[in-house]
C-alpha cells in the first residue's frame, strides 16, 4: 500500500531549516515541499509549484536533440588584440607638459592626449612661419613680377616646412591654427599629440615635466570590445583546428563563445607548442590582457544526439540523475550518460524526447530531498 508523507521545508523551520548561505542560494521567500514514496524503492520527489521554483530560481526546459561539437581543451591566455591596438610615441626629443587623459580612461580617434614642447619643433615652427610669408608674398606679386624659379622656391619651402612640423608630431587641425597665426611670437615648440584611434589608455608610463626621446612609450590605446585569447597546443592537435572554427574561452566557471582566427606557423622554441588565436566578443569587459583561461575549440559536429545540459545533471547515492518534472513534483531520475562535450552531455537511457527537467538550480532540488532523508533518518 502505497504511502505519501509530505514534509514543509521552508528556509526558517525548525529541524528542516535549509542553509540557503552554504549553497550560494540567498533568500528563499516561498515554501517548498518534499513528497516521499516508501514502496518501490521510488527517491524522494520535492513537490514545488511553478510558482515556488520561479521564485527560487529553478528552472526547466524540455529535453531535445543537440549537435554535440568536438572540442580540443588547452590552456590560454588572454592578449591584446594587436590589430586593434596603437602606440603614441614622440618623433622628436622633448618635455612633457600635460597630460589630458590617464590609464583607463575612452578616447575617441584625434582627441588630444598629451602637450608637449620641444626645441626642435620651435626651430620648425619658426620656419614655417617664415616660409609661409615668403610663400604669401611671392603668390601675391605673382608669376609676371618674379621669377619662376622665385615662385617654385617659395611654395616648395612653404610646402617642406609644413611637412617638416607634420613629421614632428604637430597636427592637421594644429597646423592650420598656427598657420592661420601667422605670428612669430607662437613658434615656442609646443604641440599635442592625439589619440591614432578610438579605445582605452591601458598604459602612461610618464610623469609631467619628464624629458623623452624618440620613440619613448607614452600611451598605449586598444580597442578592447575584441580581444584575443592565445591557446597552446601541441603541433598534431593544432593541424586539426580551422581557422573561423568555433571556440569557448571559460574562466571561473563562466563560458564565453569565441571564433579562432589564426593558428601559428611556428613552433614555440620552450614549449614546443603550436598558438592558435580566438577572437572574444569583449563588449563586457570580461577578460583583460594577461589573464589564464581554458579554451575549447571546435573541431567538427556529431550527429544530433539527445542531450541535457551540464548543470541539469547532479550525483546522488552514486547515481547520475536528472529532476523530472511531473505536474508539481520533481522526481530524480537515473540517466546513463555519454559524451560531454561543451555545455551539454548526451543521455543513452533515462529520459526521452520532450521530457520536462530541471535545468537550472537542481543542486537546491538535491539538498531538499538529503534534508528529507536526514530528518526522516533522526525521526527514526
Amino acid at each position: 500500500m502505497n504511502r505519501s508523507l509530505k514534509f514543509s521545508l521552508t528556509l526558517f523551520a525548525s529541524g528542516l531549516a535549509l542553509n540557503a548561505g552554504s549553497l550560494g542560494l540567498g533568500y528563499m521567500n516561498s515554501p517548498v515541499y518534499a513528497a516521499e514514496q516508501e514502496e518501490h524503492g521510488e527517491e524522494n520527489a520535492v513537490e514545488m509549484t511553478a510558482a515556488e521554483r520561479r521564485a527560487n530560481g529553478v528552472v526547466t526546459a524540455l529535453v531535445t536533440r543537440q549537435k554535440l561539437v568536438e572540442t580540443i581543451d588547452a590552456p590560454g591566455e588572454v592578449t591584446l588584440n594587436q590589430y586593434a591596438t596603437s602606440q603614441v610615441t614622440p618623433r622628436i626629443s622633448a618635455q612633457v607638459v600635460a597630460r589630458h587623459v590617464r590609464m583607463g580612461d575612452t578616447v575617441r580617434k584625434g582627441q588630444p592626449i598629451i602637450t608637449l614642447t620641444s626645441v626642435e619643433m620651435a626651430e620648425a615652427q619658426g620656419e614655417l612661419i617664415l616660409a609661409e610669408n615668403e610663400w604669401r608674398r611671392t603668390s601675391r606679386l605673382g608669376r609676371d613680377v618674379v621669377s619662376e624659379q622665385r615662385f617654385i622656391e617659395a611654395q616648395v619651402a612653404a610646402q617642406q616646412a609644413r611637412a617638416k612640423v607634420l613629421a614632428y608630431g604637430m597636427t592637421e587641425n594644429g597646423l592650420v591654427k598656427f598657420s592661420d597665426n601667422g605670428n612669430a611670437l607662437a613658434a615656442i615648440g609646443k604641440f599635442d599629440l592625439v589619440a591614432p584611434q578610438d579605445g582605452t589608455i591601458i598604459n602612461d608610463n610618464f610623469i609631467v615635466g619628464q624629458f623623452i626621446e624618440p620613440g619613448d612609450l607614452l600611451f598605449e590605446v586598444s580597442d578592447e570590445r575584441k580581444i584575443w585569447v592565445e591557446a597552446k597546443l601541441s603541433p598534431d592537435k593544432a593541424s586539426n583546428i580551422e581557422i573561423g572554427s568555433l571556440a569557448w574561452i571559460s574562466e571561473d566557471g563562466n563560458r564565453t563563445a569565441g571564433q579562432v582566427v589564426q593558428v601559428f606557423h611556428q613552433v614555440d622554441e620552450v614549449t614546443r607548442t603550436l598558438a592558435v588565436r580566438v577572437q572574444v566578443d569583449n563588449e563586457a569587459d570580461d577578460f583583460h590582457p594577461g589573464e589564464f583561461v581554458d579554451v575549447a575549440i571546435s573541431t567538427g559536429e556529431s550527429v544530433p544526439t539527445i542531450a541535457v545540459p551540464n548543470q541539469a545533471i547532479v550525483l546522488m547515492a552514486g547515481k547520475q540523475v536528472v529532476f523530472k518534472v511531473e505536474g508539481n513534483e520533481l522526481h530524480p531520475t537515473p540517466i546513463v550518460v555519454g559524451a560531454t562535450l561543451g555545455d551539454w552531455t548526451s543521455v543513452l537511457s533515462g529520459v526521452s524526447l520532450d521530457d520536462e527537467i530541471v535545468v537550472k538550480n537542481a543542486f537546491l532540488i538535491k539538498s531538499l530531498i538529503l534534508k528529507s532523508e536526514m530528518g526522516e533518518g533522526h525521526g527514526h
